[in-house]
């Protein structure tokens, strides 16, 4: 280090002005950086020899490009341009970089210079000398400093050719990318062109050939006729056995036009009668739970209902299927709780023929019968007041007041003190409403409390024999137990 006088000693620590050989190279594009050596000399620091300069890196990205060209397609060749222009577009912001660093660089060695002038004159003896000595080197580093400038100026000049001819050799790629994409084009046109003119000759030719086919096969067929008729020239015999057998076909067939003419009047009378049949009864009563329906007849030609077959059926509102009512064999009916929302239907057999009669709608609900049964239902017995007309199948004499109670674990049929059934739910117990019995069947429940006892019970009206039975079937639920009529509510088949 080169020692100053007392007075500037601070101001050349701050500065940290080394003394440098005025004898420096630099030969590489970055700032140089030394080392001092022995007598105070600076020794250049070995550079990287991986580091490659601008130039070089520009050469090789050249040379690789020209090679891959002939082995790479149109479209890889433009995808490459346009990586080499980014390529040029990031040396070009390097070198604007490295423009902005330089005049950085120059500013430095100007105060640098400027200090120096300002110690040369405060300084004397060996200590001007060595203040000289840098001064004259900080020179020879503007020099060399200005010469770079002018080799990045001159880079910067071949980088923006270099990127102007990317660019233009990118359009040149883009615009072949374009025709040879056109071309193809136009030859997958032509193509397509040609495979639909040769369908069209092939159907054509099919066409032909199905023609030319069958014109053959009727000529073939034409001659094949004429030859059985040259043959049965030259036999008279079979000529006549064939006459004979037509004059038989003939006759067999008048025949079988008269039967088939009998036969269609006698469908026709027959589905007179039909159509008679549907207009001679109908269906009367209310179709609302609480009342009953009866079949009445509206033709003087109608037959006795008791010379007919009656069924009576529930139609299933899924699915349309239709539920046998055992036991529904009357004219008379009256609804229960399980027909609500459904349809009715009831078939009528009088000398083979066959009439259904059906509800006009489902049947609806009584009214204000929910609520009641919902009053009922927080109770933990109900008692109604019964008469029971019918018990194991045979006419009860006695028409006296007897109790029915529904409980939620049991029902019990009682007569003053006297208990006469009392049974808990289960599924041999049976409850639904009468399937007959004239006007009162809407007022009557039959109950199979077990096997071997049942009982048919008229209450006072009907809104109580449709509360009893709504309320045991639903206290029998509570006890997962499902009652139901005799028929156990199969189904046998669809309306």
């Amino acid at each position: 280090m080169t020692r100053v006088s007392h007075e500037f000693s601070n101001t050349m620590q701050k500065e940290a002005v080394s003394a440098v050989s005025a004898d420096v190279i630099f030969g590489s594009s970055r700032f140089p950086n030394y080392k001092i050596g022995a007598n105070n000399l600076i020794l250049d620091a070995k550079e990287d020899p991986k580091v490659l300069t601008m130039k070089e890196v520009i050469a090789r990205e050249t040379a690789l490009l020209l090679e891959q060209q002939k082995r790479h397609s149109v479209r890889d060749l433009a995808s490459k341009f346009e990586k080499g222009l980014a390529a040029a577009a990031k040396l070009s912001d390097e070198a604007r970089l490295r423009e902005a660093a330089s005049l950085e660089k120059h500013v430095l060695l100007k105060k640098l210079r400027d200090a120096l002038d300002s110690l040369k004159g405060r300084v004397a003896g060996r200590n001007k000398d060595d203040v000289e000595e840098a001064i004259t080197m900080v020179e020879a580093l503007a020099v060399q400093l200005t010469q770079r400038e002018g080799e990045l100026l001159q880079e910067k000049t071949e980088v923006k050719k270099l990127a102007n001819f990317l660019k233009l050799a990118s359009e040149d790629a883009k615009k072949l990318v374009d025709e040879e994409r056109a071309h193809a084009r136009a030859e997958i046109e032509s193509a397509r062109a040609a495979v639909q003119r040769v369908e069209e000759a092939l159907q054509e030719q099919e066409q032909m050939s199905r023609a030319s086919g069958k014109q053959d096969l009727e000529e073939l067929m034409k001659e094949v006729q004429e030859a059985r008729r040259i043959k049965m020239l030259h036999q008279p015999s079979k000529v006549m056995d064939m006459e004979h057998e037509l004059r038989a076909l003939r006759i067999q067939l008048a025949e079988k036009s008269k039967h088939s003419l009998l036969l269609q009047k006698e469908l026709a009378r027959s589905k007179r009668v039909e159509a008679n049949l549907s207009h001679i009864y109908e269906l009367d009563g209310a179709e609302t739970l609480g009342s009953y329906l009866r079949i009445k007849p509206c033709s003087d030609i109608a037959p006795e209902l008791s010379h007919c077959s009656i069924q009576w059926y529930r139609i299933s509102s899924e699915g349309g299927k239709r539920r046998l009512y055992s036991g529904a064999s009357k004219s008379v009916y009256a609804p229960e709780p399980f027909d609500v929302g459904r349809s009715l239907q009831v078939e009528i057999t009088y000398d083979g023929h066959l009439l259904v009669l059906t509800t006009t709608g489902p049947i609806d609900p009584a009214a204000g019968l929910g609520n009641y049964v919902e009053a009922l239902v927080r109770k933990h017995d109900v008692e109604f007041n019964v008469v029971v007309t019918q018990m194991n199948g045979a006419d009860h004499p006695s028409e006296s007041i007897h109790v029915l109670h529904v409980g939620k674990m049991r029902m019990k049929l009682c007569k003053g003190k006297t208990t006469i059934a009392k049974e808990y739910y289960s599924s041999s117990m049976q409850l639904c409403g009468v399937r007959g019995g004239g006007n009162a069947a809407a007022q009557a429940l039959f109950w199979q409390a077990k096997k071997g006892f049942s009982v048919v019970l008229a209450f006072e009206s009907e809104r109580e024999r449709n509360a009893a039975i709504m309320l045991a079937r639903r206290f029998a639920f509570d006890c997962n137990i499902m009652l139901a009529g005799p028929d156990g509510g199969s189904s046998t088949g669809t309306k």
